[in-house]
């Protein structure tokens, strides 16, 4: 056996004895403590992981064993340890990193840089950046597409999203959407994707086939001004039939039919809804609440919250280790 096959089985050896991450474990990014609150699915609070200065977004390595949080004030990617519950290594980021997507293969991030107003790659197993392209004002929503050829960008400025194509590294189109633009969900199997418009108080549909905006949904909040809604975060539940968007300011989360564009309930939470995810069951909400530093638990089949539990101060994002 080659010594490249003698090392690859070496590998597969060692990550299989690994411990398994622990299912149903809700991880939230707390902006002011530099860390990630770690919670189990009703809502314990079970441990603390220490990261990097100012976590924000999370994705999970494709295996589940590792979560890269990119953190803002330290230009760095927080590479973190899920069965040790340890940050074990980081990757150099640009100045002020935001949102990233990994690519189908899981080797390389796409992160928004807000400040040099760039969306760069970096290779997660050399570390090493590997290209940049040049986008509007403050980019902050990533979205790679499941073939791996394109990417979606937002930038807060610009009131665009912008089309990349990662091949030729560069902006192809600009999808003009309302202002604002923050967060992506891509929906109907890929046809739809759903951005959220902050200061528009609205979310625009895009038709992947053509990148025309096929309608903008309208969010009302009964006793409040249009301009305290401000939608940010977004998840599809995973029967893809329901997007949930949190409203920010408005201290509400909407339960949207996908189909339909119907707003079936909003639902009172914590204040500034911002970041939120679904269990893979379907049953739970998870939305982080960056002013009342707390995360509210939704449960789905009643249509209201449960529960809030404290989440350190300025949670932004959440994850579920399904």
């Amino acid at each position: 056996m080659g010594a490249s096959l003698v090392a690859s089985a070496f590998l597969s050896t060692a990550q299989a004895q690994l411990p398994a991450p622990t299912p149903n474990r809700v991880y939230v990014s707390s902006e002011k403590d530099n860390s990630i609150q770690v919670f189990d699915s009703q809502g314990a609070r079970v441990a603390a992981i220490d990261v990097c200065k100012r976590p924000r977004h999370m994705q999970f390595s494709r295996d589940h064993r590792q979560i890269y949080v990119s953190c803002g004030d330290s230009n760095q990617m927080g590479l973190v340890d899920v069965a040790s519950a340890k940050m074990t290594g980081t990757v150099a980021l640009g100045d002020s990193p935001e949102i990233f997507d990994l690519s189908p293969d899981g080797k390389v991030a796409y992160v928004s840089i807000e400040d040099e107003n760039v969306m760069a790659a970096y290779d997660l197993q050399s570390k090493a950046k590997l290209f940049e392209v040049k986008t509007g004002g403050e980019p902050e929503g990533i979205l790679v597409m499941p073939d791996g050829k394109h990417a979606y960008v937002t930038s807060e400025v610009a009131n665009v999203v912008h089309l990349v194509d990662l091949a030729q590294r560069k902006v192809v189109k600009n999808i003009r959407v309302g202002n604002r633009p923050r967060r992506f969900v891509l929906a109907a199997g890929g046809k739809e994707l759903w951005v959220s418009n902050e200061l528009g108080a609205s979310v625009s549909i895009v038709n992947t086939d053509d990148q025309s905006v096929k309608q903008t949904l309208a969010f009302k909040v009964k006793g409040m001004r249009a301009s305290d809604i401000t939608p940010v975060g977004m998840a599809l539940s995973p029967d893809g039939k329901t997007v949930w968007v949190a409203l920010g300011r408005a201290n509400h989360v909407a339960e949207v039919d996908r189909a339909s564009r119907e707003v079936r309930n909003t639902i009172l939470v914590g204040k500034r809804a911002w970041g939120l995810t679904v269990h893979p069951d379907g049953k739970t909400v998870y939305v982080a609440n960056g002013l009342s530093d707390d995360m509210t638990l939704i449960d789905t089949a009643a249509g209201k919250a449960v529960r809030s539990v404290a989440a350190g101060r300025v949670p932004h994002s959440v994850l579920v280790q399904p």
